[in-house]
């Protein structure tokens, strides 16, 4: 008999899936792939249910006669497993980024022998309220809240980028790209205070107050799933913060990142450029133990920034608050620093995973551009942070619209580097 292979990653099954199932079980035996859990989150939307749950799903289909996992997006590995006569997949896949899948499956036909099925896929009325269903479950404050968690049992490195309103939020939710075989997309959004500030035409200066800061949230939960690390600046006085930490944690927000200064707040880049205060290590700690004595769940993170190397004040200093605020109950460290170039960074990973190998390390190469996810990975690095780069590619392209918009006195000029209007409607879904 011949083999027949299809593929699933989602939670539930519905009749778009059973048509695939009776397409496919005409040709032969059926197996029936499961896409892991650190695959599907590569490429698509993190699952609803467990790993074993989905395998439970597929395996009660009474036309499936075998299943296995699925480790990889490409088909590799299932080819040297099962060796199958014909692949069957709707026609789905043929454009965007799942287009590298499909070429990935018809080498490997082409290589081995077999051939290609591929019935029309199956959307309607009923398929869209099943996955509105699930977007909006991935939403609810009680899933997305402990996903950053989960994203760090998975994923060797989970990638933050900064969001500042629900546009950019669908941005960081929905770009995902195919590159030499490989799918990947941003695990989480960051939703940076100085980004927040500088799109409400505000300084970076604490001056916008949480309620719009909150207002941000808001907006961008809306139209996402993703998990959300909130910047906290200072986190204000500590009885403030226990407040900050109960709202955020209600909202759905996975962690709250602060920094150990004091005062009014000046942007860490400008470093000694500026007086900039830094906070007592037990005045911190204390404000960290506050915190987490109110937080009602243990899904919610209390990330310690510390501003040592920025402010010149040594590795030691570093390392020496690193220790404190862990004992103090943070969840997390993030380390920063100005240079351009990664050493002193690396220095305080390596020294501080010799002492402690459990604790989250959270590192934004802002100014130390030049190093790669593999190389933070390979140094203790759990979560990187790409913490302005939208709102800094966005301001000069308006900026220089405008201008010639004001030059040419009409704007066909600018047409051509435009986005098409349609494109940006698509981006943004409908009820």
């Amino acid at each position: 008999m011949k083999t027949v292979y299809t593929c699933f990653c989602t939670d539930t099954i519905h009749e778009g899936h059973m048509k695939i199932i009776h397409c496919a079980k005409q040709y032969g035996e059926l197996v029936v792939g499961v896409l892991s859990d650190q695959a599907m989150i590569r490429y698509n939307r993190f699952p609803t249910v467990d790993f074993e749950q989905r395998l439970k799903i597929v395996r009660e289909i009474p036309e499936v006669d075998r299943v296995i996992v699925q480790h990889d997006i490409m088909y590799d590995q299932v080819f040297q497993e099962i060796h199958p006569d014909y692949v069957v997949h709707g026609d789905n896949w043929k454009s965007g980024p799942t287009e590298a899948i499909r070429n990935n499956v018809l080498h490997l036909l082409e290589q081995n022998g077999g051939e290609l099925i591929e019935p029309v896929y199956t959307y309607n009325e009923s398929v869209k309220r099943i996955d509105d269903k699930l977007r909006e479950k991935l939403a609810m404050p009680e899933y997305r809240r402990k996903r950053l968690r989960q994203m760090m049992e998975i994923r060797s490195l989970v990638k933050a980028i900064e969001v500042h309103n629900g546009l950019t939020g669908l941005i960081a939710e929905k770009t995902i790209v195919a590159n030499e075989g490989e799918f990947d997309q941003f695990d989480a959004m960051w939703i940076s205070s100085l980004c927040d500030s500088t799109a409400k035409g505000k300084p970076d200066i604490e001056l916008v107050d949480a309620t719009s800061r909150y207002r941000t949230i808001d907006d961008v939960m809306e139209v996402t799933t993703k998990p959300v690390i909130f910047d906290g600046d200072t986190g204000g006085m500590t009885e403030h913060f226990v407040y900050m930490v109960r709202t955020l944690e209600r909202m759905g927000v996975s962690a709250v990142i602060i920094e150990d200064k004091t005062g009014l707040k000046k942007n860490s880049l400008f470093g000694t450029e500026v007086r900039q205060t830094q906070a007592g290590i037990e005045e911190f700690s204390e404000k960290i133990a506050a915190a987490k004595k109110v937080q009602l769940t243990e899904d919610f993170m209390i990330i310690a920034r510390i501003e040592s190397l920025i402010l010149e004040q040594g590795m030691e200093d570093a390392l020496t608050r690193a220790h404190a605020y862990v004992e103090a109950g943070a969840d997390g460290i993030m380390i920063h620093s100005r240079r351009e170039e990664p050493d002193e960074i690396l220095e305080f990973c390596d020294r501080f995973r010799k002492e402690n190998k459990n604790t989250p390390i959270v590192v934004v190469p802002s100014s130390f551009n030049v190093i790669t996810e593999e190389e933070l990975k390979k140094h203790g690095v759990n979560i990187v942070i790409y913490a302005n780069q939208l709102m800094r590619s966005a301001f000069p392209a308006m900026v220089q619209t405008a201008k010639d918009i004001l030059t040419y006195h009409r704007a066909k000029e600018v047409d051509d580097r435009l986005m098409p209007i349609n494109q940006i409607i698509t981006l943004i879904d409908e009820l």
